[in-house]
């Protein structure tokens, strides 16, 4: 597929990584568990309508190694929403696995070019941050999401890449 349109799949995918960033970010300064937790859950949710989403449209362009990418974005979100309600330290072993899905999608969405380079820079610079998160969950340590510096120095570059998935997702070819 060669469109160069701007369809309405686009636009739900750019609103969705909006949400999921928004909330995201939201979600992380918030103090009342129940908020931040609801908060999270709709952020989750807009983050794997929309790399879902993109998985399909960059198949169809052809881009595997892209596509690839979202679709174990989706795995990592998954994962984190699973126990997003059970509250921060409950939390951590599926935390730790979905960033280390994260670490993983953001390296094969921004290795190729087919984003912005402020934005494949960004999602690099997350991939390692999460990587660096995941290990430290993995070996035992009870790394909380909102935890400083790791894995809070992640979340600004998650959403810059984010930014250039919108920007990209916009913008006709």
């Amino acid at each position: 597929m060669n469109d160069s349109r701007v369809t309405s799949l686009d636009i739900t995918a750019a609103i969705g990584l909006a949400v999921g960033g928004a909330f995201g970010v939201a979600g992380t300064f918030v103090g009342h568990a129940a908020v931040r937790q609801e908060l999270w859950g709709i952020d989750a949710v807009g983050l794997i309508v929309a790399t879902a989403l993109l998985a399909l449209k960059y198949f169809r362009k052809g881009d595997d190694c892209v596509a690839a990418g979202f679709l174990v974005f989706v795995a990592g979100e998954t994962l984190v929403l699973s126990d997003t309600a059970a509250g921060l330290a409950a939390s951590v072993p599926s935390f730790g696995a979905g960033v280390a899905l994260w670490s993983a999608s953001l390296l094969m969405t921004s290795l190729p070019k087919a984003f912005p380079i402020w934005s494949r820079v960004s999602g690099t610079v997350a991939a390692i941050i999460f990587a660096t998160s995941a290990v430290r969950i993995f070996w035992g340590e009870q790394l909380l999401p909102t935890a400083a510096p790791l894995p809070l120095a992640g979340y600004p570059f998650l959403v810059l890449a984010l930014v250039g998935w919108i920007v990209r997702s916009l913008k006709s070819a």
